[in-house]
């Protein structure tokens, strides 16, 4: 019996594919660009409240003070109780806890309330696509996975891939150009990227990981799995005290000289169980902090072994420094920066290719284009509403992400929508600049904000002779296209 399936069937199904990988391409352009962007989050949270005083230390005084003070405020407080110190990308402290979020002086006082909305949807937007709960975690770890699986394919579909790295061949079919700029820049960028990838697949699906290891290793218990890598709480019964964050710091001189601590969390406050974790940054390492762990009087009971445990406890705590490239100072930061952009120019062009390969034009190219261009724009715009509205809500990206989307239909036209969004980047980007130097003045032109600042200077010139180059690129098309009369 010959099996065969209906037209309308394998219609559908094409066309749900194209959907799926319009989608994939897409969020992985998503991710990336987002990812460009939080590289820089300490910089961001800085030009969002320029103000707030940065100093490099927080003196164990001045720590047990701010705890002090929020107690003797808030009595009853529960939970955990963070204090974020000084660090080298934001020199800044902080108290975090189920009384407020606030920043702190340099003497210990509490200062004003911290609000950094678009620093933190940003970081929403690339580590979970600003989906709630874990499913978003999830999801951006499985692009992960995917983008592994696609450097790796891509180099076998393509035997000549290195042979040909700096073979261009611009100004012939689309097709060509298209695929010159995938295929050079996946080599170019292919270790950063597949480190990227990896890095980035490990955050996302962590849990199931550790599922996988209870389940290989502890007889399946997953709890034992997370603890063999993440440590165990100390057991303690105490008589309820105020957990002594200042000798906890001091401490630290003689227990690790070189280590720097970035942050202290008294966890189970106010319970006879409370002790102190104390984050340090070990500048020879790679890991992000090795966890020291203290009772409330400030006594040491141990650390749980990131900087010189076993070589898989060492891997795990140093993804986060390496995904982010917060290792190796500026220059480092910079060259993520540049690599990033270039795996979402890798994304764009892929589906660029793909499009050019339907030899047709439909909806789906005016989507598509609004998208790609409609983003930068959104990104800014996004920044304008955390500055003038003090918001960081999804909408504020998400809802001009759709209405560059519907232009692209409106215009039907691919290169009037992407010299309008060019335009309209670059607009947005002066603006905002024009008007953080208008709400904050002098602390606008200088330290992390001058930097940004200039960067967004920089964008809007960038993105207007974009803007201009396509908009004359429109025009020679058009006038190639012009009947000739002949007399």
């Amino acid at each position: 019996m010959k099996f065969s399936l209906s037209p309308a069937l394998v219609k559908n199904s094409l066309a749900s594919h194209s959907w799926i990988g319009l989608l994939v391409g897409f969020l992985m352009y998503l991710i990336c660009v987002s990812g460009s962007l939080v590289v820089f989050s300490g910089y961001m949270k800085r030009w969002e409240q320029p103000a707030v005083p940065e100093f490099h230390t927080l003196a164990p005084e001045a720590a047990a003070r701010a705890y002090g003070d929020l107690l003797a405020e808030k009595p009853d407080i529960s939970g955990d109780i963070l204090l974020m110190l000084p660090r080298e990308n934001l020199p800044r402290a902080s108290v975090v806890s189920a009384g407020g979020v606030y920043f702190l002086n340099e003497d210990g006082s509490r200062g004003g309330s911290i609000a950094t909305p678009w620093s933190n949807s940003m970081v929403g937007l690339h580590d979970a696509l600003h989906i709630p709960g874990e499913w978003g975690l999830i999801l951006v770890g499985v692009i992960g996975a995917m983008l592994c699986g696609l450097m790796v394919s891509g180099f076998l579909a393509h035997p000549r891939i290195f042979r040909d790295a700096f073979n261009f061949r611009q100004g012939g079919s689309r097709h060509l150009e298209q695929a010159d700029i995938h295929n050079r820049l996946s080599v170019w960028g292919a270790p950063f990227h597949l480190m990227i990838a990896v890095t980035g697949a490990w955050f996302g699906i962590a849990m199931l990981m550790y599922t996988l290891f209870g389940n290989t290793f502890f007889d399946g218990d997953r709890e034992a799995a997370i603890a063999a890598i993440h440590g165990t709480s100390p057991k303690l019964e105490q008589q309820v005290e105020v957990a002594d964050v200042g000798r906890a710091i001091s401490a630290m001189t003689e227990l690790a000289p070189g280590a720097r601590p970035i942050f202290i969390n008294v966890e189970a406050a106010n319970s006879p169980q409370q002790y102190i974790l104390l984050g340090a940054h070990h500048p020879e390492a790679l890991i992000y902090v090795e966890q020291y762990r203290f009772d409330q009087a400030g006594n040491f009971i141990g650390k749980v072994g990131y900087s010189d445990g076993e070589p898989g406890k060492q891997v795990i705590f140093s993804l986060f420094r390496l995904h982010f490239g917060h290792f190796g100072g500026l220059l480092v930061m910079v060259l993520y920066v540049i690599f990033g952009i270039a795996l979402a120019a890798v994304s764009v062009t892929g589906i660029n290719i793909w499009l050019v390969k339907r030899r047709k034009r439909d909806f789906i190219n005016n989507i598509w284009v609004g998208l790609v261009w409609g983003t930068p724009a959104a990104v800014a715009l996004s920044a304008l509403a955390a500055v003038t509205l003090h918001s960081g809500a999804p909408g504020y990206f998400w809802l001009p992400l759709l209405a560059a989307a519907l232009l692209g239909q409106w215009l039907d036209n691919e290169t009037r929508t992407k010299a309008w969004l060019q335009w309209a980047t670059a607009a947005l980007s002066g603006m905002l600049v024009l008007i953080h130097v208008a709400l904050f003045r002098e602390h606008a032109l200088s330290g992390a904000s001058l930097v940004i600042n200039l960067a967004l200077l920089l964008l809007a010139i960038l993105f207007f002779a974009l803007g201009a180059r396509t908009a004359a690129s429109g025009r020679e098309v058009q006038s190639d296209l012009q009947p000739v009369r002949l007399t």
